[in-house]
């Protein structure tokens, strides 16, 4: 006896993502709030503190990285990019105080292009993330695999 075509209930997919292609609207305000958690990260624990751009995203993919495949992927990419930036602070920091101050004339700059670069790579981020596509900072040490 054979079963008629429309009456065959198709397996479940595996794919987390609907038809459409595109994240739900629940996992694409995760993955932008894990974006845009950097820059409250920063305003919380201010510009010369600020440690915080990489707290945001860690505590939403922590939290989320096991339900919505989409947060995960965009959380642990804001992370990786903040590191970086964490990490690229810190030398500037470091070059400053062993040169004495000197180091200065290169950290000063570099610090603020760096910034301006932060801000702006930052926002494109959080509206691609809305938008449902999966960005990749430029430069960003893939750290959180």
């Amino acid at each position: 006896m054979s079963v008629p075509p429309e009456s065959v209930v198709p397996p479940p997919s595996s794919d987390p993502l609907p038809p459409s292609g595109s994240p739900p609207q629940d996992e694409r305000l995760w993955a932008t709030l894990a974006h845009l958690s950097a820059l409250a990260g920063l305003l919380v624990t201010g510009a010369w503190f600020g440690w915080g751009c990489f707290i945001g995203p860690l505590i939403i993919w922590l939290v989320k990285k096991d339900s919505m495949p989409f947060v995960d992927d965009q959380a642990k990419e804001a992370l990786n990019f903040n590191i970086t930036v964490a990490i690229i602070g810190v030398i500037l920091l470091v070059l400053s105080i062993i040169t004495f101050g000197i180091g200065l004339l290169l950290a000063i700059p570099a610090g603020i292009v760096i910034g301006v670069a932060w801000l702006v790579l930052t926002i494109i981020a959080a509206i691609k993330a809305n938008e449902g596509t999966r960005y990749r900072y430029p430069f960003a040490l893939r750290l959180i695999k």
